[in-house]
């Protein structure tokens, strides 16, 4: 019926978003979102492994329990394997990826099919005129992405989701509203008091997720408690990752990536969370404000002393170019006076 109704009205007849036949594009834009590549100079190395540390192991039932909560209208990855056959058949098969779960924890090594992404470019507007108008949609495993769930919650238990409380994405109850709240509270709180007003610095990073450093990564989970042998599961995990992007009937060529965190993934965004969370102000007047890459820097100034915000920003932006390898943000910087 609403595809009667569009025909009837031609809603959207003449701002449809279709894609180009060119048969160079998908390898265009493969070489794109890896475009980070280059930056990446650290050599991935895995740490020895520690007798004493505990292994993780899954259990048939956890698996079973989390096959039959898997989604069956999403998209397949890369592997064929469907949601509604896992779901279907989550007794069935559940004994049997336990097996190849608890092998690849075990062996802190994943095997090259669950690792595998096809990404699907979206415009992200009616007009394209570069690259970046591509809105990279991505397809994994389905299997590898309940493995990476039941991973992740055994993350959450050693590390607390409220370690960095300023982050309010990716965790739950926690929204936009909260971060645009805390920060209007901030400033008008400041602003209720005699000389003083606020600057605020905004940054939005590009492709934020491609640029984790894996080494980096690593060596932050390690201090936050995680032990070698899942380290050494969440590099690889990271690393030797097969990539591919598909415009129509059109492939690219694969390119294996040794950085970033993969699009789609369901361990990437508390990946991302957990490098990022060191990224805290050292003074009592700013304020740093998260959600996901969006960066908001509050400084409360008094007197017209500016000399602790410039410091602050000054080093965040140290941070974000030497600790994630990137150099593509757009900046927006506003006073508010009293």
């Amino acid at each position: 019926m609403w595809q009667g109704l569009q025909t009837i009205t031609d809603y959207k007849g003449k701002h449809s978003r279709k894609l180009p036949s060119d048969t160079s594009l998908p390898d265009e834009l493969n070489n794109f979102y890896a475009r980070f590549e280059a930056s990446n100079t650290e050599t991935c190395m895995r740490a020895s492994a520690v007798p004493d540390h505990c292994v993780i192991m899954l259990s048939a039932a956890d698996l079973s329990k989390t096959f039959k909560q898997v989604n069956i209208h999403k998209a397949r990855g890369p592997d064929g394997l469907p949601g509604r056959v896992l779901r279907a058949c989550a007794d069935q098969l559940a004994s049997v990826f336990t097996d190849i779960f608890n092998l690849s924890l075990s062996e802190s090594v994943i095997p090259t099919c669950f690792k595998q992404t096809t990404i699907v470019p979206v415009p992200k507007n009616t007009k394209v005129t570069c690259l970046n108008d591509y809105r990279p949609v991505a397809l994994t495993s389905v299997a590898m992405k309940c493995f990476e769930r039941l991973v992740m919650d055994h993350i959450n238990t050693i590390i607390p989701e409220t370690l960095d409380p300023l982050q309010f994405a990716y965790r739950p109850n926690r929204s936009t509203d909260d971060a645009i709240s805390i920060a209007l509270h901030t400033a008008l709180s400041h602003l209720d008091k005699r000389n003083t007003y606020v600057r605020m610095l905004f940054i939005d990073c590009s492709s934020s997720f491609n640029t984790i450093v894996p080494l980096k990564l690593i060596t932050k989970l390690r201090t936050l408690g995680l032990n070698t042998s899942l380290c050494n599961w969440i590099l690889d995990f990271l690393t030797d990752h097969p990539q591919v992007v598909r415009v129509g009937n059109n492939t690219s060529a694969t390119l294996i990536l040794n950085m970033g965190a993969p699009q789609g993934c369901v361990l990437s965004p508390l990946l991302y969370s957990r490098f990022t969370h060191d990224c805290t102000a050292r003074h009592d007047s700013i304020t740093i404000i998260k959600f996901a890459d969006d960066t908001t820097v509050v400084g409360l100034i008094t007197d017209h002393d500016e000399t602790a915000y410039r410091e602050e920003v000054r080093d965040l932006l140290l941070f974000y170019c030497c600790s994630i390898i990137i150099c593509y943000f757009y900046l927006l910087l506003f006073c508010v006076f009293s």
